[in-house]
């Protein structure tokens, strides 16, 4: 019976010492995996947070690229190209003011140049290339060298009215003149696909004589509505 006893007994112990093993197995599981837990955690936290760049101002950038561009000059590269400036154009766009809008008041663009050598008068078209050479502003036997906004009248100008939500670009080319022409070619408010030709006409004056273009300015802007 004492045997019997005495075997339970260790068996009993051999069972308790075996289950405070696995206990301490578990527990220093437990404790790897926290401290595993938290290096992660250090190193997360450690890391530099995420950096979003601003968006580029996309208007001013156009802005300059227009102003940086080269006028193409094609239609009177044949003359002598002199300078003109206007204080309705700034950064390659239109003022407002001097479109057919309801943010406008339709009052033709200040234009300035210095007097070009033998002319006698000057001549302006305004026009929209991006609808075919629409003609927005045309007006000739001008001598003043320095038009103060809102210059010409309502039967010489028609200030840009693109489709809402539209950009289109609108140039302006200023003709020094030897003497007077028999007229200004192309219809005011309306579309002129053989504007191209418009200006060389000019180079012969009522009399017939040709040489009659002495200079010839030329600028260019947007204007979106």
């Amino acid at each position: 019976m004492y045997l019997q006893l005495l075997s339970k007994f260790k068996r009993e112990a051999s069972m308790i010492k075996a289950t405070r093993s696995m206990i301490i197995i578990f527990a220093g599981c437990l404790l790897i995996g926290c401290g595993a837990n938290k290096v992660d955690d250090a190193k997360v936290s450690d890391a530099p947070e995420a950096t979003v760049e601003a968006p580029a101002n996309t208007d001013t950038d156009q802005a300059e690229t227009v102003a940086e561009e080269e006028i193409d000059n094609s239609l009177i590269a044949n003359y002598n190209i002199f300078v003109v400036e206007s204080d309705n154009l700034n950064n390659g766009k239109w003022d407002d003011v001097i479109s057919y809008t309801n943010k406008g008041e339709n009052r033709s663009p200040q234009l300035s140049w210095e007097p070009v050598e033998g002319a006698t008068s000057y001549a302006i078209y305004m026009v929209d290339t991006s609808m075919e050479y629409w003609i927005h502003w045309k007006v000739a036997d001008i001598h003043e060298t320095n038009l103060p906004e809102g210059y010409s009248s309502k039967t010489e100008y028609v200030g840009p009215y693109p489709p809402e939500g539209g950009t289109h670009t609108y140039e302006v080319y200023v003709i020094a003149l030897k003497n007077p022409v028999d007229r200004l070619k192309g219809g005011l408010n309306g579309q002129n696909k053989k504007f191209t030709t418009f200006i060389d006409a000019l180079d012969t004056d009522v009399d017939g004589n040709t040489g009659n273009i002495a200079g010839a300015a030329h600028i260019s802007g947007t204007f979106t509505y």
